[in-house]
Parts: C-alpha cells; sequence; structure tokens
C-alpha cells in the first residue's frame, strides 16, 4: 500500500504542475502551433510539451514504471506499474479557447486501475480516486447519483472518429426517447469526472483509449457507481468499451450499448 500511497502523493503534484504548464499555453491558445491526426483529432505543441513534462518526471521518480501516454506511445516497464497519461483530454476545446479541457493521469497496477487523478485548471478543480480509498474532488468526497431513471438526468457520451456514426446516432435517439438529455462537451475524462460527482447520471461510449478513460473510471466506482470492468490484460493497450453510471440507472444505459453497440 505505501507504494501506491507514494504514486498517488506523486500523481497529484505532478497533474497539478503539468495542469499549470498546459493553462500557460490555453491562455496564449492563438499562438498554439496545431496539427492534425486524422478527422477532427487535433494535436497542439502544447499536448505533447505537457506530456514530456509528466513522462520526464514519473522516470525520474519511478524508473522502473511503464507509462501509456497519448502523444508519445507506450514505454514497457518492470515495477507492474503502468502510468497513463492523457496531457490535455479536450484538444479540441482547448485549440479554440473553450475552458473545457483536463489533465489525465492514472496509475495501474498489473493492468488495474489503482489511481486516477483528473484536473481541470480552468475550473480549479482536482478529482482523483485511490482504489478502496474514495474519489474526491479538491478533497471532499463526491458520490454518483441516485437517479433511478433516465429522464431524471443527462448522460455523457461521445464517439470516436474512427468509426463510423451510425451508432452514436442510435444511442442518443434511445437517450432522448427515454426522456434523458445527452451531453457532450468533447472531454470523455472530464464527463466521467462528472460523473462520479453526480453532475451527469452515466456515460457510454463504443470505444474510448485508456487515457482517456480509466482514472475517471475508478472515480465512478470509488464514489458508488457501477461500470463496465476494462480488462486488465487489454485495456491499456487497445482502449476499452465505456458503459457507466449510477447504481439505479447502468442497467439502463448497459441495455442501450447492447442494442446500439456490436458485440
Amino acid at each position: 500500500m505505501e507504494a501506491v500511497s507514494e504514486r498517488l502523493e506523486f500523481a497529484l503534484d505532478i497533474a497539478r504542475r503539468a495542469g499549470d504548464f498546459a493553462n500557460a499555453h490555453f491562455k496564449a491558445f492563438d499562438s498554439l502551433v496545431i496539427e492534425s491526426k486524422g478527422h477532427q483529432d487535433l494535436v497542439s505543441n502544447a499536448d505533447k510539451d505537457t506530456e514530456t513534462l509528466v513522462r520526464a518526471a514519473i522516470e525520474e521518480r519511478f524508473p522502473d514504471d511503464g507509462i501509456v501516454g497519448e502523444e508519445h506511445g507506450r514505454k514497457h516497464g518492470t515495477s507492474g506499474y503502468d502510468w497513463v497519461i492523457d496531457p490535455i483530454d479536450g484538444t479540441a476545446n482547448f485549440v479554440r479557447g473553450i475552458p473545457q479541457w483536463c489533465v489525465a493521469i492514472a496509475v495501474a497496477h498489473q493492468g488495474r486501475t489503482v489511481i486516477g487523478v483528473i484536473n481541470e485548471p480552468s475550473s480549479g478543480e482536482v478529482f482523483h480516486a485511490l482504489r478502496g480509498g474514495g474519489a474526491f474532488c479538491n478533497g471532499k468526497p463526491v458520490r454518483v447519483s441516485q437517479a433511478t431513471r433516465l429522464d431524471q438526468g443527462s448522460i455523457g457520451t461521445g464517439y470516436p472518429v474512427r468509426l463510423r456514426t451510425n451508432n452514436i446516432v442510435r444511442v442518443i435517439e434511445q437517450i432522448v426517447g427515454a426522456g434523458g438529455v445527452f451531453f457532450r462537451n468533447a472531454s470523455g475524462a472530464l464527463m466521467l469526472a462528472y460523473v462520479a460527482s453526480g453532475r451527469l447520471i452515466g456515460y457510454i461510449e463504443e470505444h474510448m483509449n485508456s487515457w482517456d478513460c480509466v482514472a475517471g473510471l475508478l472515480m465512478i466506482e470509488e464514489a458508488g457507481g457501477r461500470i463496465l470492468v476494462p480488462d486488465p490484460e487489454t485495456s491499456l493497450d487497445n482502449g476499452t468499451r465505456v458503459i457507466a453510471g449510477g447504481p439505479q440507472v447502468f442497467d439502463a444505459i448497459e441495455a442501450i450499448a447492447r442494442d446500439c453497440f456490436p458485440a
């Protein structure tokens, strides 16, 4: 447990430092160097430089740990611990001056997430979770929504641009048909933190990369929610389907996923 506690303290510190670093770029967003990785998939010099900062700090403090990062790939370690980094989740917002983006950092042990930190500099909120130790926003415990029906709140959703849009259109139709509201802010990690803190009643997406979701999924579990548990053997490298929500609406969200997504 000491090894995990040490990494939690470090994760909180580096997430704050990375947030400050990225936020300095955000305040001068009109000078960013922006590239396209694909359709509606952007990366800026701030993304790359922020991940470089985080990776260098991890490699200095925990040289035997592995790293999975969105911008600079995979480094295998020998300790059994892997750091999972999205330096700026919500790049499409970030490069346009929209203040809805975050730094997401998770730590997995033998493929299972044990630490999650999501820092949203624009709001000053830092969410974190420790497996078996609860979920928090700025140090205060958070809990998922106790909604009992989909028409009692909003459900976050997104879709990977590499997949066809047919399935997400069906998801939205079913959410609206059940009297619910769909919510999307272009930052999957941040929306999962909103589920953990009860602001959204659930989340559904056909596929998310690990750096976008594993920190938030741990938060939802630790805040009393239910999730589709990622496969520890494959999810860090290959991503996962994401279904999450409060305990009383999870089954309804899962039913939408079964109906709309291929098995």
